[in-house]
């Protein structure tokens, strides 16, 4: 089956405290999201190679590709309103009959293994939402007063999150909902059941400036 990866890279810089995207901060030198893109590349040459961006920042991210010199193979789509709107613009360039991989394009440090073992479950299972244990104790808000909540029977998600592309296309037909978070939470909307594979704790999303540190760590000791 054909293989597809959308890398979707939508972020600002506001939790950063800086005015340019967090997709295009460096680092190591490179910008974050071609970290991401690197590594789907990386693991399989054959993957077909989507990212999606807010319109108005298309340009610049063609210009930081001629001046980091990335070559790697890909499209790039128009981002919607939210997540799911760009999600949904670039399933339109999804075959059908194929696997398709939706990820984050500030998780630079998904590996080969993890890449490769997401396609094989959803080929397998037609869904592989990846996922780690929670590591913190837990507890649940309510109106004066919270609880504990059993986190042996939590799990933090993570991306990819990788399904045959029929059963994702077809979710993605539905409206909109605030509900919807990610993609499995789509697909579970239409009755079908997500099968969760197990993720990794360097599988990191940045989003603030700790995680920047995190990330540099991350990269240097690689």
């Amino acid at each position: 089956m054909k293989k597809y990866a959308i890398i979707v890279a939508g972020g600002s810089g506001k939790r950063m405290g800086m005015s340019l995207p967090k997709q295009f901060l460096k680092l190591g030198g490179t910008p974050v999201l071609m970290h991401t893109l690197q590594a789907f590349h990386m693991a399989d040459f054959d993957i077909q190679l989507i990212i999606t961006l807010p319109s108005e920042e298309i340009n610049f991210w063609k210009e930081l590709c001629e001046w980091h010199h990335n070559y790697t193979p890909h499209i790039t789509v128009s981002g919607g309103e939210t997540r799911f709107h760009s999600v949904k613009n670039a399933l339109e360039y999804v075959e059908n009959n194929a696997l398709v991989a939706i990820h984050d394009g500030v998780r630079p440090f998904i590996s080969e293994e993890l890449i490769i073992n997401s396609y094989e479950v959803a080929r397998e299972k037609g869904s592989a939402v990846t996922s780690v244990k929670m590591k913190d104790s837990v507890r649940q808000l309510e109106a004066v007063k919270s609880h504990n909540l059993d986190r042996s029977k939590l799990r933090a998600i993570q991306t990819p999150q990788t399904f045959q592309s029929n059963l994702i296309k077809s979710a993605y037909e539905q409206d909109f909902k605030e509900e919807f978070t990610d993609d499995a939470s789509v697909v579970e909307a239409t009755g079908h059941n997500i099968t969760l594979l197990e993720g990794s704790y360097k599988n990191i999303k940045i989003t603030t400036p700790e995680d920047m540190l995190v990330a540099e760590a991350f990269l240097k000791a690689k």
